[in-house]
């Protein structure tokens, strides 16, 4: 069932996000009375994770008349290998045509997100990952990476949206803005215990005002066993985060006696350098990963007409008629 959380805008059910000629042929079909029954397939360029497909229902569902109408797709986080039918749908011209364009921005944009995130997960080797990429694209989208995100396999996500659409619950750490303001790292990891539901994991950011692993030893303290764990997230003026810095802070949290808390980092990170954490079996629980999944590349997936009318039809350099693919399940 697809998520009723996604939010299909007014501007793309009207059609002002669509491809002008998509719009004008949809217009001079209309005019002309012509409206056959079609059969468009959705395929990759390249290989990767389909993601985007419930938000792509959801909008299907909006669209498309109630009979003589279907949807068929790959399932959402599936592989899909490079020119893989992943959607498929029957429907009259006039239903689908002006859609083209979303469908396949979505599919593209979504699944280049999820790809990225899975490249990290697998990096990562069973270590969680979790998404924290929202600064890095427009607002209006920041929902949809953190979704595709989790589909590719992180654990969670930063944005409240994001989450709730994925059925997650958000990471919720102190942010530098608010131990900058407080004037304390301390003082704003209390604020933060005294502010913040018990539920909540008290993870420390501690990279703002002293030494990391000083201000790690303070936090754990202040919080004692309330005290989940510290990320890390070392500016790259400064160096950034480095297998040697980790290792020292886990030693001397393990030599104040606070073997309890984990260990998290962020901060540009991508699947090579998680690796090289990895492989130096690095004391980690946990890895954030932002611009790596945020500014991935689309995985572009093309609309191709394969059918009208029941009759086999292509454009040339496309092969007539509906591409075989068993993977193809009915989901309209």
């Amino acid at each position: 069932m697809a998520n009723s959380e996604f939010d299909i805008k007014r501007p793309t059910m009207v059609g002002d996000t669509a491809d002008s000629s998509l719009q004008k042929t949809v217009q001079i079909l209309r005019g002309e009375g012509i409206n056959p029954l079609v059969v468009m397939e959705f395929a990759s360029s390249h290989s990767g994770i389909l993601s985007g497909l419930n938000e792509v229902k959801v909008l299907l569902e909006k669209i498309l008349p109630e009979n003589g109408s279907e949807a068929w797709a790959i399932e959402e986080g599936a592989s899909v290998d490079a020119g893989e039918v992943s959607l498929r749908v029957k429907a009259p011209y006039g239903s689908i045509g002006l859609y083209e364009t979303a469908i396949s921005g979505i599919l593209s944009s979504s699944s280049g997100w999820a790809t990225a995130a899975k490249e990290c997960v697998d990096a990562a080797n069973g270590t969680p990952v979790y998404s924290i990429g929202a600064r890095s694209v427009h607002p209006d989208v920041a929902a949809n990476m953190d979704y595709a995100s989790i589909v590719g396999g992180c654990i969670s996500c930063s944005t409240i949206l994001g989450a709730r659409i994925s059925g997650v619950t958000p990471i919720s750490i102190m942010s530098h803005p608010l131990s900058l303001i407080m004037g304390d790292t301390v003082r704003a990891l209390q604020a933060f215990d005294k502010h913040t539901a018990q539920d909540v994991p008290r993870i420390a950011l501690v990279d703002t005002h002293r030494d990391e692993s000083e201000e790690a030893i303070a936090s754990a303290r202040a919080l004692k066993d309330r005290l989940r764990g510290i990320r890390i997230d070392t500016t790259k003026e400064r160096g950034g985060v480095t297998i040697d810095l980790v290792n020292e802070i886990r030693a001397r949290l393990d030599l104040a006696g606070f073997q309890h808390v984990d260990i998290s980092i962020s901060g540009g990170l991508t699947p090579t350098k998680i690796k090289d954490f990895i492989e130096a079996n690095s004391p980690i629980q946990s890895f954030g990963v932002g611009s790596y999944i945020a500014n991935a590349g689309s995985n572009t997936f093309n609309a191709e007409i394969h059918e009208i009318d029941g009759r086999p039809m292509a454009r040339r350099g496309k092969i007539p008629g509906i591409t075989s693919n068993t993977r193809l399940n009915r989901i309209i």
